[in-house]
């Protein structure tokens, strides 16, 4: 999808840049697609339901901006090298890639976390980062530069039941990557960025053992907040970047007995505490 009349409207701190969003159909990702089409950027819109992205893409051309649609299972290599390429082709090398896409098990404790689990989580939030990034990489330092931003989560630092072994696990491998990333490659002006929100309200709650009430999710953190954050970074000078940002939200909760329902999906009926 694209802008109906095929010109821009508007130009901006982005106006010619190409911003590629993973899990861009919701949430944080959704939130972010929106503030850079609206700072210029050309904006390619990545997930696994495209009817979903497509309404996002919509709301983009009708503000006056443009958003393509690609529906991608961004840890698989092969889908992933086809993503690069069909954008390349239809928008242009990638100049900014945000790496939003994610998701938590069900099981969450350890003692009964499946292979197949484990395996998943850290596919979609670990192995597809380095995958997008490997594919983004070349045109970047071909080009003199870009932006790769990196949403992790503070369960990199303080991994908990609240997102489980795999996907504590997954998030602070991304960090480490980010850092990676940043050593190596900021003097090719490739900008490197880890952003750790705290809970944030977004679908992925709705899969907790014990998912927050409306007003809980009130003072989370909202996608609007780390969208704002991504779109600072993105739209700094060349010659400044954001290592890593943490943002979290200001009111700390009672989470104690979230944790302990989690604590006990996914276990075997003789390993559950007694009634």
């Amino acid at each position: 999808m694209g802008n109906r009349d095929g010109q821009r409207q508007r130009t901006g701190p982005l106006d010619g840049k190409t911003a590629l969003v993973t899990g861009a159909g919701t949430g944080i990702g959704r939130e972010t697609a929106l503030m850079l089409a609206e700072a210029g950027a050309t904006v390619v819109l990545v997930g696994r339901r495209k009817r979903v992205l497509d309404e996002v893409a919509a709301v983009i051309e009708d503000a006056g901006g443009t958003g393509l649609t690609h529906s991608t299972h961004v840890e698989s290599a092969d889908e992933v090298r086809e993503l690069i390429e069909w954008t390349r082709e239809a928008a242009g090398p990638v100049d900014i890639l945000v790496n939003n896409a994610g998701g938590a098990g069900r099981v969450v404790d350890v003692r009964w976390t499946g292979e197949d689990e484990w395996n998943a989580v850290l596919g979609v939030n670990l192995t597809a980062v380095y995958l997008l990034t490997q594919a983004v990489l070349p045109d970047m330092l071909a080009r003199g530069g870009g932006s790769i931003i990196t949403i992790s989560s503070l369960a990199a630092l303080r991994p908990t039941l609240l997102g489980g072994a795999p996907y504590g696990a997954a998030k602070a491998g991304v960090r480490n990557f980010m850092t990676y990333l940043h050593h190596t490659f900021r003097n090719d002006l490739v900008r490197a960025t880890c952003i750790l929100p705290g809970e944030v309200n977004t679908p992925i709650l709705d899969s907790r053992a014990a998912p927050p009430s409306e007003e809980r999710r009130a003072v989370m953190v909202q996608p609007e907040d780390v969208a704002r954050a991504v779109l600072l970074c993105a739209t700094l000078p060349p010659r400044t970047v954001v290592e890593e940002l943490v943002i979290a939200p200001t009111l700390v909760r009672d989470t104690s007995a979230d944790v302990e329902a989690s604590r006990w999906t996914g276990a075997p009926a003789d390993a559950r505490p007694a009634d």
